[in-house]
């Protein structure tokens, strides 16, 4: 299962136009609809579709590992789920003048629906395009990579055709942008990228949680992963936070953000030449170390430190690709245990817990950091605020290391690496193998003739 760079970029490309969905989702929206809703039931309204997803996220994803068509497993879901996402963003993007919580909240239901049928299979797909442990790296930074290029893309919309900010006139450009960018590109990667024909069993529920619940590399791997996105949603949460009550630099948010970004898609083929030589777990270690040490300056900086936060910015940016990419190719290795052991290629069910253990890390995050930031004092209606804004350089500098540190220390000594994964393969090959002749000798049983004797 070998593909040509051409076939993992265009792999890859599908990801932007997702991003450009994704991001006023979680940035525009709320403020958008909020000024004329309220933002208590806009959040509310949001919050509720976007629990949809603990529904979705794993149905779909045993629903995929279940299909069986001529196209494939994976990608009739995507293009299920193309219309559904584009008519649903056109509604929430260009709504009519008069809209109610309703409106919100059932075209947000439809787009998070939409949003599930085309990413999760999308993710499986590339873990099952290929059993390289180093090529599995690449197809998830080719789609890492288009995701960050995505977001770039639409934290810059709003200056690049606007006023600045995520107005009317904003969000129906980008409504205009996902219709003539998301089609051609996702029916470029379905052309082009292959998906194979895999044998599969199917498991029972009771069987397929004994085999999850004993799959310790993978427990173990997402335990990490929750650690380093609670470090990574912190920040993310509080950023804007910091430049405008810390360093007192609020106009300098869209360029920091925009340096963060540009210098981890830079960054990432390094990376993953990194990681073809000590290991994707252990470049992952190193990145997170790296990070850790970076940000240790944080909580010294105060007003009017912007270069030296722009410093930061450059420094820090440098891992934050390889934080998307390489724990998805680590994630794909490790399916390939639960296949060995008898769960049937189950890709799906288990990035469906990926997800959401992604969205649980962000949830955390955010819950974590407002009810504490105000327990220790920070009132962002205040700018003259020293003990407040000491705090907030704290949890937005300080706390996360503590989470990186402990994710590092579950990645250091992870025990599926290279070699592992080869004798994974070969397990895997042996258990599939037994499973068809099992079937065969099955369906040859049924068709027998019975016989006549004498």
């Amino acid at each position: 299962m070998s593909l040509s760079r051409g076939q993992i970029l265009t792999y890859g490309l599908p990801a932007v136009p997702l991003a450009v969905m994704g991001v006023p989702m979680y940035v525009f929206l709320p403020g958008f609809y909020g000024e004329t809703l309220g933002l208590a039931a806009v959040g509310a309204a949001l919050l509720l579709a976007r629990l949809w997803d603990v529904v979705t996220d794993p149905l779909i994803g045993s629903l995929g590992d279940r299909l069986q068509t001529r196209w494939g497993r994976r990608r009739p879901l995507i293009a299920a789920g193309l219309p559904i996402l584009l008519v649903s963003a056109w509604a929430l993007f260009r709504p009519p003048e008069a809209v109610g919580l309703g409106y919100l909240l059932g075209w947000g239901l439809a787009a998070y629906l939409g949003w599930t049928l085309m990413s999760l299979p999308y993710t499986a797909w590339g873990a099952e395009l290929s059993e390289d442990y180093d090529q599995r790296a690449s197809l998830t930074a080719s789609r890492e990579g288009f995701m960050l290029a995505g977001t770039l893309l639409a934290i810059a919309w709003p200056t690049l055709v606007g006023a600045g900010r995520a107005d009317a006139e904003t969000l129906s450009g980008l409504a205009w942008l996902l219709v003539l960018l998301l089609p051609p590109v996702v029916a470029l990667a379905l052309w082009r990228v292959p998906e194979y024909r895999l044998t599969a069993h199917s498991v029972g529920w009771r069987e397929g949680w004994q085999l999850l619940r004993h799959n310790r590399p993978f427990l173990r791997l997402l335990a990490a992963y929750v650690m380093n996105g609670l470090a990574n949603g912190l920040p993310a949460s509080l950023f804007t936070l910091f430049v405008i009550h810390v360093l007192r630099a609020e106009a300098w948010t869209g360029p920091l953000l925009l340096v963060y970004f540009v210098v981890g898609i830079a960054a990432l083929p390094g990376w993953l030449w990194l990681s073809r030589r000590i290991g994707k777990h252990r470049a992952w270690a190193l990145s997170m170390l790296w990070t850790s040490l970076i940000f240790a300056a944080v909580p010294f900086l105060g007003p009017g430190d912007t270069t030296a936060f722009l410093i930061i910015c450059l420094l820090s940016g440098v891992g934050v690709a390889v934080d998307m990419a390489l724990p998805a190719a680590i994630q794909a290795d490790l399916v390939d245990i639960d296949t060995a052991a008898g769960g049937g290629r189950r890709t799906g069910l288990y990035f469906g817990i990926w997800n959401m253990a992604t969205k649980l890390a962000l949830a955390l995050a955010v819950g974590i950091a407002f009810p504490l930031l105000e327990w220790f004092g920070f009132d962002a209606t205040r700018v003259e605020d020293r003990d407040g804004t000491f705090a907030l350089a704290l949890f937005y500098g300080a706390v996360p290391i503590g989470f990186k540190l402990a994710a590092t220390a579950l990645m250091w000594r992870f025990p599926h690496d290279r070699r592992a994964q080869v004798a994974t393969r070969a397990r895997m090959h042996d258990t599939e193998q037994a499973y068809a002749s099992t079937d065969s000798r099955a369906r040859s049983q049924r068709i027998s003739p019975p016989s006549t004797g004498n």
